[in-house]
Order: C-alpha cells, then sequence, then structure tokens
C-alpha cells in the first residue's frame, strides 16, 4: 500500500496524556486498596498492558475482578480527557509533511481501543492514519515486537523505510527489536534511560531541529 511509513505509539508519544491516566489509576487503585505514587505508575503502568498492569498491582484481588478493574479505570479517563488532550507541540506540522510525502502512517498502542479512538477524535488526528493496532487484541503485546510487525503488515511497508514514535520502555524495546528505525519522545524519560532500551534519537517534542535530519537520513539514506 505504501512505500514509506510512520508508526506512532498513542500516551505520551501523540499527546501527553500521563497525568490524566495516573489520576484515573489513583482513583481507582484506592478501591482496592492500592495507593498509587508516580514511581509506582512509572514502573508499573507506563506503556503495558492492562493485563500486565492488574497482575503487578493487584495480585491480592481475585483474577475474575481485573478486568472490571481495568474497565473502570479506562472509562475513568475517557470521561477526563474531554477538553483537555492537546497535540504534542510540532505534531500537526509533522503529519502534515508526511500525509503530503504519501506516508503510511498507523497507531500502535497498548491502550483499549475506545480509548485510542476517543483520544484521536479528541485531538482531531484520526484521519492522518490508515491503521489502528492494539496490542491487546493480538496474542502478545508491547513489548513483544509482533504490536509493530502487525503494523508494518497493515500498512505494507519495509521496516527499513519505517520509523516508530514512542515514550516508554516496553513500546521502545517493542520497535527496537521489530527492526525499525526507533524515535522517542522524552515525555517520561531521559536521553539515557530511552536509549537503554533501544531507541536510536530521543527529541522533546516534534519540533526538535534533530527529528528531520534523522526521519530523511532513514527514509533517503541521506
Amino acid at each position: 500500500m505504501f512505500t514509506e511509513g510512520l508508526l506512532f505509539d498513542l500516551d505520551g508519544t501523540l499527546t501527553d496524556s500521563d497525568p490524566l491516566h495516573f489520576e484515573a489509576f489513583v482513583r481507582t487503585a484506592s478501591d482496592y486498596g492500592v495507593a498509587m505514587d508516580e514511581e509506582m505508575f512509572r514502573v508499573h503502568v507506563s506503556g503495558q498492558t492492562n493485563a500486565n498492569i492488574c497482575r503487578n498491582l493487584f495480585s491480592h484481588v481475585d483474577d475474575g475482578l481485573h478486568p472490571k478493574i481495568a474497565d473502570d479505570k479506562e472509562a475513568l479517563f475517557r470521561s477526563l480527557i474531554v477538553g483537555k488532550l492537546k497535540p504534542i507541540p510540532g505534531l500537526l506540522d509533522f503529519l502534515d509533511w508526511a500525509k503530503a510525502r504519501g506516508m503510511g502512517m498507523a497507531v500502535v498502542s497498548n491502550a483499549p481501543r475506545a480509548n485510542v479512538k476517543d483520544m484521536l477524535a479528541a485531538l482531531g488526528i484520526a484521519d492522518y492514519f490508515s491503521a489502528i493496532v492494539i496490542g491487546s487484541e493480538l496474542p502478545r503485546g508491547k513489548p513483544d515486537p509482533l504490536p509493530y510487525l502487525t503494523g508494518l503488515e497493515k500498512l505494507g511497508v519495509p521496516a527499513a523505510k519505517t520509523l516508530a514514535f514512542e515514550d516508554a520502555p516496553p513500546g521502545i524495546t517493542a520497535a527496537h527489536r521489530a527492526g525499525i528505525a526507533t524515535v522517542a519522545l522524552r515525555t517520561s524519560l531521559s536521553d539515557e534511560e530511552a536509549r537503554a532500551n533501544g531507541a536510536n534519537v530521543t527529541i522533546a517534542d516534534y519540533r526538535d531541529p534533530q527529528l528531520m535530519a534523522y526521519v530523511l537520513s532513514v527514509l533517503d539514506g541521506a
């Protein structure tokens, strides 16, 4: 379908939604006797699938309740995003550039599909993306490379002509293992942490002057 592609994580990569996820987790976790703090969120929540999050944080709760805990948290999160989400600075210009170049674009996320659809709609960017890949709908989510390999397949693009954009260790690792050049947003990680997980380059946001140079070096071999 496309000869070049961009694959984007969503939370922390297209929009800085972590504060709203944190609020939703604090309120939901407290109902089950878990006092969520920022370190716990960073280690056990950021970039993880809900199944892993529930196993790590709610092991004291019957496994049969884990889907309800996750659903309640996500429903609360979706109620919190109304009127509060903004694109990462420079994102819209970057998406316009990629669209004009004829690139295929997809979202590759561990978030539930309902979250992804609502967030893209709230940001007004849904039409840029030809595909959405949801890790929890696959046999394995991030940090396994399968979600990114699936994104390549859906767009019909080779890994060598594709870049992935991520902000958390599971996603960076997944993209790296899929053989995709990976750009990390420093929304939640330092440059050193992102590179340790496999990022090729890190940026503050999509206005970062080194972004286009790196993108063109991958796509054009410059």
